[in-house]
């Protein structure tokens, strides 16, 4: 035989034996289920002082909330105020557009949390005519029952999970003290 045709018939059975490889692989991954963990509003790995993110949270891509819980955010915000939704949604995407880092620290550094809330509270303040203290307390009033709702939720899973037999006791005691110190879930 020629060369040639020994180089095609080669390379022609080397495809045929890579196209059943992936036949059998694809066969295989398409019968296997396995579970998908799913990413849920109340994540227990959220930190104490998280709360809702009006400020858009300088979030990488992927990471974060969608615009579904923003908008939540906005309409509970405006709600709080007394002012309308949309106005509240126009006031922080000019806060965040005005203040969006020019990208990553290049020492590491991360911005003053408690800086760029005042810096919020005073720029909605000012867009919407409201008092600056009545800003505030309505942004601590949204944290603080954030907080509440994702402890409760913590909670409840990790109480099935003894329940189950999935954590003992203190193991579920650990992970909520580590919880709320701040150890895991931090940003």
């Amino acid at each position: 035989m020629e060369r040639s045709k020994k180089v095609a018939l080669g390379l022609g059975a080397t495809a045929l034996a890579l196209g059943a490889g992936f036949s059998v692989t694809g066969m295989a991954a398409a019968t296997t289920t396995t579970p998908t963990p799913t990413r849920t509003s109340s994540s227990p790995f959220s930190a104490p002082g998280d709360g809702p993110r009006f400020d858009g949270g300088g979030h990488g891509h992927g990471h974060g909330r969608g615009h579904g819980a923003v908008k939540a955010d906005s309409a509970a915000l405006a709600a709080k105020l007394g002012v309308d939704q949309a106005k509240v949604e126009d006031a922080l995407r000019a806060f965040r557009e005005a203040n969006r880092p020019p990208g990553r620290s290049a020492d590491g550094t991360k911005p003053d949390k408690a800086a760029r809330e005042a810096a919020l509270a005073a720029s909605l303040a000012k867009s919407l005519g409201i008092d600056e203290a009545k800003v505030k307390a309505a942004l601590e009033e949204l944290r603080t029952q954030a907080q509440t709702d994702r402890a409760a939720a913590l909670k409840g899973r990790l109480d099935q999970a003894v329940k189950d037999g999935t954590l003992t006791q203190a193991e579920a005691d650990a992970v909520t003290k580590a919880v709320e110190k701040g150890v895991i879930g931090g940003r």
